[in-house]
């Protein structure tokens, strides 16, 4: 035993005894840690001092040469020993850059294993995202996640040399975080770590910020103005049009580019596509609803012609189903079935055809109506016939496009369920019973009492609409964003029961037109306080629906800057619920025109039935009576 400065050397107790040629231990250990760097471990002969073995700051490795000699010859050989060590650094710097620059976070790798024994991986720490993966001598671009997956890359001729630091191209605000690079080689694994921090405004974000600005403040300006000129009484008509206008679409279309630019940063696909068709479609149901409204009724003759809202349900689905199909389609790339993928084609190809026939027949029937009003009086005998052929056609579409729907939703989503078919059935019977209620209560004398056709009318509306939130909800669960598309195909069912009640109207007026050509105007009728209502709500819808959505995107894209992660995943579950409640305000309107038209025809047909039996009874009377006037009259 050998007492050093800071620890002790422990040996044998005594000699040790071993026969000639056998291999013996000479036992020598510390028992406290030791430092690797400068360590020196020497054994020497006592009697001679010679330096039997040396162990010095760990690098045994190299080149040995044992010689040997005898009298008569000698020989040599040469030994190389190399030990196993795995080395792999980074940057101990934080990364900071502008969004939409490229980046590199290093890695440097050193190791005596073939590169064909070595699998380096990229991971973000924050969930374990695959970023990028070197495996058997080749990089595996698609086993990273999506949202790196065209945009992540090593140096591919530095990767003999060891590099395999990571190029990150066209970064986002959602980049932000910690990166670790993971190394396996021969047994031995090791790791380096780099951090992407600070990630500032692209010019990109600037003008998502511009617009939402400009939508927001333009959206209270043209309000303030719009509510100035009204209650001036001297403001001309003509510029509180213009303002109205300006109100309708130039909010709205600034904060469709928002979200133009917002896909191109940092939004998915399906969320820009969404969002932005929505805003730039908003124009067509605000001049739809400026009926309801007490002023500007002379400067709307010509634009309602043109601004229907079954135009903007038409646009919209085909607009989000071919969203839909691009889902599906990408899905079912590496799908060896080729029959479906036909199918699927001739589906969505159907489904956008029947839908432009649609709007070229239903804008067929509206000018065949126009040009018969130029006509004599007895023109309107065609009403009814036009009514029953624009009856038909959208019974046909309804139909027809719900199955179409149906087919591509579970295609896209490969959904095998039974239950979402039944449904789709289900509610397009519901819509095609909301059609044909008028005549359900003329065979059925319970449905003559108002209430009853009231209660009818709402039950068959929260029917369909809690059917659909329970199918998409139950076969959507495996879904990453089943809450979004629940959003959006709900939207989309209540524009498509605000059409159907909106066409029943309008048939039905038609039906009831006088030979004068005169036409009930439903929209226009009720009292001071229903007015005031439509006007809150018309604001809501025009305004504060925009500053909601310009005050979300602003402050997601902030945050997710901020913090490099989204607050809310998907703009979509504020934007289309909040749509949504803007939408049912008109639609109870559409149902208290149907409830009101179904009841008003049903008292006019009493009405016109005891008027002929009165007449009839009192032909019968004159008839009775003249035998005995004619036998009193006669001389006896």
């Amino acid at each position: 035993m050998m007492v050093a400065d800071g620890f002790t050397v422990h040996g044998p107790s005594g000699p040790l005894v071993g026969p000639l040629g056998s291999s013996v231990v000479l036992p020598c250990y510390v028992v406290e840690h030791l430092p690797m760097e400068d360590l020196e471990v020497a054994w020497r002969r006592a009697d001679s001092d010679t330096l039997v073995h040396l162990y010095q700051d760990a690098e045994d490795e190299g080149r040995y040469t044992c010689t040997v000699h005898t009298q008569q010859d000698s020989g040599e050989i040469v030994v190389q020993i190399k030990h196993e060590h795995l080395i792999v650094s980074g940057s101990d710097q934080f990364v900071s850059a502008y969004d939409g620059e490229d980046v590199t976070l290093n890695c440097s790798v050193e190791t005596h294993v073939p590169l064909e024994d070595i699998e380096a991986s990229w991971i973000r720490t924050d969930g374990d995202i695959m970023v990028l993966l070197f495996q058997n001598n080749e990089t595996l671009p698609e086993a990273a996640d999506k949202r790196y997956r065209d945009r992540a890359e090593f140096f591919t001729a530095e990767i003999p040399e060891g590099n395999f630091s990571l190029r990150l191209k066209s970064v986002r605000t959602e980049d932000k975080g910690v990166y670790m690079c993971q190394v396996f080689a021969g047994g031995l694994s090791a790791n380096a770590t780099a951090v992407l921090e600070q990630l500032g405004f692209s010019s990109w974000h600037i003008a998502v910020l511009f617009f939402c600005f400009a939508a927001g403040f333009g959206d209270v300006l043209l309000l303030c103005l719009l509510i100035y000129c009204r209650s001036n009484n001297t403001a001309p008509s003509n510029k509180i049009w213009n303002l109205q206008l300006s109100l309708v679409f130039c909010p709205n279309i600034c904060l469709f580019f928002a979200f133009i630019l917002w896909g191109l940063t940092e939004g998915s696909l399906h969320e820009t596509v969404s969002c932005s068709s929505l805003y730039i479609l908003r124009p067509v149901m605000l001049i739809w609803a400026l009926p309801y409204l007490k002023y500007l009724q002379d400067n709307l003759k010509t634009w309602i012609k043109i601004f229907k809202i079954i135009i903007e349900l038409v646009v919209f689905t085909v607009v989000v189903y071919s969203v839909i199909f691009e889902n599906g389609w990408r899905k079912s790339a590496h799908d060896s079935n080729n029959h479906r993928r036909a199918v699927y084609i001739m589906s969505f190809g159907c489904f956008v055809l029947v839908c432009l026939i649609l709007c070229g027949l239903q804008r067929l029937v509206i000018i065949l109506r126009h040009r018969s009003q130029a006509w004599e009086r007895r023109a309107s005998q065609f009403f009814p016939i036009l009514g029953a052929f624009k009856m038909l056609n959208f019974l046909v579409w309804l139909f027809t496009v719900n199955m179409f729907q149906l087919v591509l939703f579970i295609t896209s989503f490969d959904i095998a369920s039974l239950d979402l078919f039944i449904v789709g059935i289900v509610q397009s019977l519901l819509l095609i019973c909301i059609l044909f209620l008028p005549r359900l209560q003329a065979k059925f004398k319970f449905l003559s009492h108002s209430w009853i056709i009231l209660l009818s009318i709402i039950t068959i509306t929260l029917l369909d609409i809690i059917l659909l939130i329970y199918v998409l909800l139950t076969t959507l669960k495996r879904e990453k964003e089943y809450l979004e598309w629940t959003s959006v195909i709900l939207f989309i069912e209540v524009l498509k029961i605000i059409v159907v009640f909106k066409e029943t109207v309008q048939v039905a007026e038609w039906s009831v037109v006088q030979r004068q050509g005169q036409q009930i105007e439903t929209s226009q009728q009720g009292s001071n306080a229903l007015h005031l209502c439509n006007e809150i709500m018309y604001m809501f819808g025009a305004v504060g629906l925009v500053l909601l959505s310009c005050v979300t995107l602003t402050a997601e894209l902030i945050l997710k800057a901020r913090n490099g992660e989204r607050v809310v995943k998907d703009l979509r579950v504020i934007v289309f619920p909040s749509e949504s409640v803007f939408a049912l305000y008109w639609l109870v309107l559409q149902m208290h025109a149907y409830w009101k038209i179904v009841t008003t025809r049903f008292t006019h047909n009493q009405s016109n039935s005891s008027c002929l039996r009165k007449t009839s009874e009192n032909h019968e009377m004159d008839n009775l009576s003249a035998p005995n006037t004619a036998v009193s009259k006669t001389p006896i």
